[in-house]
């Protein structure tokens, strides 16, 4: 099955919309949700969309899935770019510890429910 047709995949992706637009157009902010929603629904959606596009890149790897250390790798990368490097180039950026658990849980998310092979 497609990425993209997969429910487990809608639903972070969903959360993650519906707490944008209520943020960014009705400036709705519940500061827990505001502070590690966002965090907890970034790796389903962005390994969840890099795995489609490896699907459709290798259009014969139907069953193409990500190793655990890909995804490990892939929260690193992200969790060193957004906690560590940003919060130094910018004040716009807050380096959290939390955001890094939340991440994980993400991954984990994503390992069991969404990372199957097609």
């Amino acid at each position: 099955m497609p990425v993209q047709k997969n429910s487990l995949f809608l639903v972070p992706v969903l959360i993650f919309s519906l707490n944008q637009y209520l943020e960014k157009v009705h400036r709705i902010f519940i500061p827990i949700i505001h502070s590690y929603l966002d965090d907890l629904m970034a790796m389903p959606v962005i390994l969840g969309i890099t795995l489609q596009v490896f699907r459709w890149i290798y259009r014969n790897a139907k069953s193409f899935v990500f190793t655990p250390v890909q995804i490990i790798i892939g929260t690193a990368y992200i969790s060193v770019v957004f906690e560590v490097f940003l919060p130094q180039l910018s004040d716009k950026y807050i380096g959290d510890p939390w955001d890094v658990l939340c991440y994980g849980v993400g991954a984990v998310y994503f390992y069991f429910f969404i990372n199957r092979k097609g």
